[in-house]
């Protein structure tokens, strides 16, 4: 039976991961190289994680600490393969996330999303997760996009 390891992104993971931002439309795919490169230098300020299957990025979670706030991060990107979604693939990612910066005294953990009825799952998988909802910013993304910001204390 196959397990999923989670770890710390490293360059090998490039290419799998450019497949799964490419099969979930997260971003264009052709920016994560650019996004990855203050993490793969060591940055402190931000997390990049990979989840594995059989040597094979399945997906990924990228967090960044929020300037001028005091153990506050925010999670930026959270994918998973479609084939994979629904099989509690992401609730282990963000578990891990969530063990890390704990560990690392952080204490709290915001995440964005669309108020849009294509987001609906989404908003519903951070609820169920623990996160909370804390704060919707009326048009923020476009007209009749609103922005939708959950919350989880860690601390």
């Amino acid at each position: 039976m196959s397990k999923n390891r989670i770890q710390t992104t490293d360059a090998s993971h490039i290419e799998g991961l450019m497949q799964v931002v490419h099969e979930t439309g997260l971003f264009p795919a052709e920016m994560l190289r650019e996004m990855l490169s203050a993490h793969l230098q060591g940055s402190p300020d931000e997390r990049w994680l990979t989840c594995l299957r059989d040597g094979v990025a399945i997906g990924l979670c990228y967090a960044r600490a929020e300037e001028l706030a005091d153990g506050t991060w925010n999670m930026l990107a959270l994918a998973v393969l479609p084939e994979y979604q629904g099989k509690g693939i992401g609730a282990e990612i963000v578990s891990a996330l969530e063990g890390g910066l704990g560990s690392d005294g952080v204490r709290i953990i915001l995440v964005d999303t669309s108020g849009t009825d294509t987001y609906e799952r989404t908003r519903a998988f951070y609820q169920k997760i623990g996160y909370a909802f804390e704060a919707r910013i009326r048009d923020f993304w476009a007209d009749g996009d609103d922005k939708i910001t959950f919350r989880k204390r860690l601390k």
